[in-house]
């Protein structure tokens, strides 16, 4: 049995390295400063999942991702059409803080029905969970942050982002 429990140990050990096993867990109050410090150190690129976006929260981020553009960091947000926006009003919103966006110079691209909540920053640091970091207001949320490029490309290739890369 001990052998059997070494073996298991070791395989365990040879397929995830040390990187794919930190993580730090984040909540509504803890996420906002890690994210922006993590911007705050983004040398290439940022891809953002957010399936909703408020003028708000996106005011509450503009500054800092048009440092990121003066950097000539590549700024990529994938969401849902405005149009898919539940509430009325909120089509306008999101339509508009989408051209805010797209003005600055970041991509902008939209899945239907899309519903994830992703961030990775320099293909290397990879944010996932439930906050909607484009809208967030007053929910209870989580995400987890791992550094990992490993992690991060998974991801990528997983959602389907690396045909445009």
């Amino acid at each position: 049995m001990f052998d059997y429990l070494l073996q298991l140990v070791l395989r365990y050990r040879r397929e995830f390295s040390p990187e794919l096993l930190s993580s730090k867990l984040l909540d509504q109050d803890s996420f906002y400063p890690a994210f922006m410090k993590d911007l705050g150190n983004c040398r290439s690129e940022v891809i953002i999942e957010s399936p909703f976006i408020t003028k708000r929260r996106l005011n509450q981020l503009m500054p800092m991702l048009r440092r990121l553009k003066e950097r000539n960091v590549s700024i990529i947000v994938n969401t849902r059409d405005p149009y898919e926006h539940d509430e009325e009003g909120r089509h306008d919103e999101a339509r508009s803080a989408v051209i805010g966006l797209q003005r600055l110079g970041a991509q902008v691209l939209y899945t239907g029905g899309h519903h994830r909540k992703l961030i990775i920053v320099d293909r290397k640091i990879l944010y996932e969970g439930s906050l909607n970091v484009l809208s967030q207001n007053s929910s209870s949320e989580i995400m987890r942050r791992t550094e990992s490029t490993q992690l991060a490309w998974q991801m990528i290739e997983f959602v389907g982002l690396a045909e445009y890369f």
